[in-house]
């Protein structure tokens, strides 16, 4: 299988995907880690791929959506974006109404 299909089949297969440095666990980068502080937060469940563990996917997902960084979040296969977006979107309560729109459960706010 080429990298592209393994990418489109993790898209397929799973409604959240972050592609990032490091594991969900343990990330390897403050970028990667900022997007599953957010992503814990929404208490989202998701699947972090490591791209530092393969060269070719690395390479392989900044091709695919044509985007020059990592972490790259993809809700329902749709690329959302990396961590500046994702979380000015979290920040806006823009990344919630989007996660809800798609159809995945959010965690609601504490109430003030």
């Amino acid at each position: 299988m080429g990298i592209k299909q393994f990418i489109e089949n993790e898209l397929k297969s799973n409604d959240v995907v972050l592609f990032m440095k490091g594991t969900p666990q343990f990330p390897m980068c403050g970028f990667s880690g900022q997007v599953v502080q957010i992503l814990d937060y929404l208490g989202v469940p998701y699947k972090g791929l490591n791209v530092l563990e393969n060269d070719d996917l690395r390479q392989g997902i900044k091709d695919f959506s044509n985007w020059p960084t990592i972490p790259q979040l993809y809700v329902k296969g749709e690329f959302v974006g990396g961590c500046d977006i994702v979380r000015e979107m979290f920040q806006a309560n823009e990344l919630q109404q989007f996660m809800k729109d798609k159809g995945i459960a959010v965690k609601a706010p504490a109430a003030s």
